[in-house]
């Protein structure tokens, strides 16, 4: 049993950790750090509830501890962490800076403890279905790949730390350029070079609310993009190839149903855990065949944690390794640094 802390108790605390954590045979969540309030005392009262960093490292049986906070606490709570000789899982982005999120990666090896990020979304089902199709070579050579994020939240949300201009790391592209850096990582390994813009489409936006990030590979465009008012969603996937084009509109059902409370308590969460409605599946169009609908593959982000049960007991490789992280890091900060310059940088560009 790997006895599992967790430091925040906000709506990542809340919806994407601990019942995901609480999901997984062979974890426990035996602490929770929330500084104020009652939500993790009501919400699991067999949980233990600690108010201090102090007093939740006290605690010598927690063996994984999982960072859920303001993205400008991840650097020094991770560090705390792995000093106090515990594994960690850091929700993403891994820390405000490349050199912060190396740091850490170096601090880990130097103790022996495991350490990675949460990219919960290589647990999508949408994009295990994108990789297959992508793999499959029915597509031919891909030209042309794009993963959208639209939204309609015409007015900021009050008091979010994430779009306040005083906070470090805060913005859309902080937010959700982690999720589509990644996968197109996963899916076409480093690219040479990144063409990014960051900006706002509300008057009312203090930080980024919206971005492009174009990674650029020998004859392929893969496309990252986040809309905040787009009340009318584009396609969440889109891949054109030699041979063909695959669309697919609609987002992964398993973040609605964490956010709304919706899943069952327990390991057992049913066959029908991640299983997208058919009206949702995407559709391939290949070259003098007629257009299809391709059965979206079932998402569970308790594969995250499972690995990382497995990576701990069983010595399994990590599925996020620390060396996939710092390239997310380093392809964040490019793209950061190509929206602030106005200009593309080049893979080897100092990322700071």
């Amino acid at each position: 049993m790997v006895r599992v802390g967790l430091i925040g108790f906000g709506m990542a605390g809340q919806a994407f950790h601990a019942p995901v954590i609480r999901g997984v045979a062979g974890m426990e969540l035996a602490c929770i750090l929330e500084r104020r309030g009652t939500r993790a005392q009501e919400k699991y009262p067999a949980v233990r509830v600690a108010r201090t960093l102090d007093e939740f490292l006290a605690d010598k049986q927690i063996q994984l501890c999982v960072i859920a906070t303001p993205n400008n606490s991840h650097f020094e709570l991770a560090r705390a962490c792995l000093l106090a000789d515990r594994d960690v899982v850091v929700d993403k982005p891994f820390a405000p800076t490349l050199a912060e999120s190396t740091e850490l990666v170096r601090l880990a090896a130097e103790r022996g403890r495991l350490i990675t990020v949460y990219q919960d979304r290589r647990w999508d089902g949408d994009f295990a279905t994108i990789k297959k199709i992508a793999q499959s070579g029915h597509l031919g050579t891909i030209v042309e790949y794009e993963c959208r994020f639209d939204r309609f939240r015409p007015e900021p949300k009050p008091n979010a730390w994430r779009e306040k201009a005083d906070q470090p790391a805060a913005g859309v592209l902080f937010d959700l350029g982690p999720h589509v850096i990644d996968q197109a990582l996963v899916l076409f390994g480093e690219p040479r070079a990144i063409t990014a813009s960051a900006f706002c489409e509300r008057e009312t936006s203090k930080v980024d609310d919206s971005f492009d990030v174009c990674m650029e590979y020998a004859g392929l465009r893969a496309m990252g993009r986040a809309r905040i008012l787009a009340y009318a969603p584009g396609p969440h996937f889109l891949i054109h190839g030699t041979k063909g084009s695959f669309v697919k509109y609609g987002m992964d059902p398993q973040e609605a149903r964490l956010r709304a409370d919706q899943y069952p308590q327990g390991t057992d969460w049913g066959a029908d855990w991640g299983e997208e409605a058919e009206e949702l599946w995407g559709t391939l169009s290949l070259v003098g065949e007629s257009s299809v609908k391709v059965k979206t593959e079932r998402g569970d982000y308790r594969g995250f944690y499972a690995n990382v049960r497995d990576a701990i007991e069983k010595k399994t490789p990590l599925e996020v390794t620390p060396e996939q992280a710092l390239r997310t890091m380093r392809a964040l900060m490019l793209a950061h640094k190509s929206s602030r310059e106005r200009r593309t940088v080049d893979w080897e560009e100092a990322a700071e």
